[in-house]
C-alpha cells in the first residue's frame, strides 16, 4: 500500500502526517487481526509513542475514513476501512475464547444486496454497517462438545 496516498490525504485535510501517525497506520495495515488501541500501543511504544497519541491518532484516522471501529463487548477494535480487501463484511465473536472472526462469504454479498435494496426503497444512503454475530467458534464448539459441556444434536 502506498503511504504517499495517506500523506497527500492528510495534507489535503490540513493535518500533518507525522512519523508517529505513519507507524500507527503501518501496524494497522500489516495486522491480520483486529487490534485494540492498547494492542496497537504495545506494538509502537518502543518508538516513543504514548497511549494518548495512539488514541488521538485512531480518532483522526476514523474521522478521515481510513479505519473502522468495531465495538466488541465494550472494547473498541480497529481495522482498515480504506483499501480494505473486504470493505463490507460480517464479524463473528466467540463467546468462549473471545476471538473475532471476519465472515467473508456469499452471505456477506447478500447483505450488501440487502443494504442496496434498503437504500432504494427508503431513499437513503448507507455509508457503513456493523453486523456482529455471537456464538461459539469451531474450535471452542468442538472442545466443549468433547468435554460434554455442549449438547449438540448431529
Amino acid at each position: 500500500m502506498d503511504i504517499s496516498y495517506f500523506k497527500r490525504m492528510f495534507e489535503k485535510n490540513n493535518y500533518k502526517f507525522t512519523k508517529q501517525k505513519q507507524l500507527i497506520l503501518d501496524v494497522i495495515i500489516k495486522s491480520p487481526v483486529h487490534l485494540s488501541a492498547k494492542e496497537i500501543y504495545e506494538k509502537v511504544k518502543d518508538k516513543n509513542i504514548g497511549l494518548a497519541t495512539v488514541y488521538r491518532t485512531l480518532k483522526l484516522f476514523k474521522k478521515l475514513g481510513i479505519i473502522k471501529e468495531i465495538n466488541v463487548s465494550g472494547v473498541s477494535y480497529y481495522e482498515m476501512k480504506m483499501f480494505s480487501k473486504n470493505p463490507l463484511h460480517i464479524h463473528f465473536k466467540c463467546l468462549n475464547c473471545g476471538k473475532t472472526i471476519d465472515i467473508n462469504s456469499k452471505i456477506s454479498v447478500e447483505y450488501v444486496k440487502l443494504n442496496n435494496r434498503l437504500e432504494e426503497e427508503n431513499n437513503i444512503e448507507i455509508h457503513d454497517m456493523d453486523m456482529m454475530l455471537y456464538g461459539l467458534c469451531n474450535i471452542c464448539r468442538e472442545e466443549l462438545k468433547c468435554q460434554g459441556q455442549l449438547n449438540l444434536e448431529e
